[in-house]
């Protein structure tokens, strides 16, 4: 059995990377800036473990819409805020007024300016493409780097059992519940 990945399965490693590395990454963020806000630690989203699945979907928009401007660092800080901004201004309003569910609630943190019904403000927009660039400049080259230096089916198995974990995940306490 051969070492190599073929470039399908290099590319769902890498999406699927890029996908636990964005929720997770979510989870951190929201974490620190929670605790700052608050003054205490607050576990952040529903799942069991460190990971915010509309951060995942995040990442992948960012790493959809941004290839062809990846070497574009005001591009790729525009399209993420733009893509992202809308995604949370969706979801959270959809949530809000079709489940009477509110994940999160900008009227009520500190650095809120430019707040719109507390489903976005522009620190989120502002936040989200930073991490857009971050994740198109810095994240992305670097999991590229490790499918091609190792190459390994271990890369591949490793990174479809935390995407199942992290699916598995979501559908238990998202979709089940």
């Amino acid at each position: 059995m051969s070492s190599k990945m073929n470039k399908k399965e290099e590319k769902l490693v890498l999406i699927i990377q890029i996908i636990i590395i964005s929720a997770i990454f979510g989870f951190i963020y929201e974490t620190i800036f929670y605790r700052i806000d608050l003054g205490y630690f607050v576990k952040r989203g529903n799942t069991i473990g460190p990971w915010l699945p509309i951060y995942a979907t995040g990442g992948i928009l960012i790493y959809l819409t941004n290839i062809k401007n990846k070497d574009n660092l005001l591009k790729v800080f525009l399209t993420s805020s733009l893509v992202c901004g809308l995604l949370e201004f969706i979801v959270g309003y959809l949530l809000f007024h079709i489940n009477n569910i509110r994940l999160w609630d900008y009227n009520t943190e500190i650095l809120n300016y430019g707040n719109i019904g507390g489903f976005i403000c522009f620190r989120s927009v502002l936040f989200f493409g930073i991490s857009g660039v971050f994740l198109i400049k810095i994240i992305v080259p670097l999991i590229k780097k490790i499918i091609k230096e190792n190459n390994m089916q271990k890369t591949k198995y490793i990174t479809i059992f935390i995407g199942s974990l992290f699916i598995t995940d979501f559908i238990v306490n998202y979709i089940v519940k």
